[in-house]
């Protein structure tokens, strides 16, 4: 089994200026956009960790706290705060900007669980992903949806 990973070595940050085609009837970010950008961010951030195709498998608790106009700014954030044998959690947390005043707040938030697969589809294993340091422990902890 492979030596187990940092939480920091899994964090990822993604960043997106909202686009007219990304919006709804209320010029806001089709929550369906929002969702697929933190599912293809949480990936990324597995993938860091399994060092193999991860795909998803579950998403819990999608949490919309704040539209995210077109024109503003998303900044995305993504890392893996626990694993099982072949699973991998992952928190993916939102922060719109407005890119004329820097105001910024939470969006949204979620909860995915993806599965490390081989070429065949098959399940594989997973190094462990442990807290080492005081803000990891703080990520772990505001993790769980």
């Amino acid at each position: 089994m492979a030596d187990p990973i940092s939480v920091t070595e899994s964090y990822i940050e993604s960043t997106e200026r909202i686009q007219p085609h990304q919006a709804n009837n209320y010029e806001n970010a089709h929550g369906g956009e929002i969702v697929k950008l933190m599912d293809e961010l949480a990936a990324v951030a597995a993938m860091q960790v399994a060092g193999e195709i991860c795909v998803t498998a579950h998403i819990g608790s999608v949490d919309f706290q704040a539209p995210l106009p077109v024109g503003n700014v998303a900044t995305l954030s993504a890392y893996v705060y626990d694993t099982g044998d072949t699973s991998l959690d992952v928190r993916v947390n939102v922060e719109g900007r407005d890119p004329r005043t820097n105001g910024t707040e939470t969006t949204t938030s979620a909860c995915f669980t993806l599965v490390a697969v081989d070429a065949d589809g098959d399940p594989v294993p997973v190094p462990e992903v442990v807290a080492e340091t005081d803000r990891e422990h703080e990520l772990v902890a505001a993790a769980p949806c």
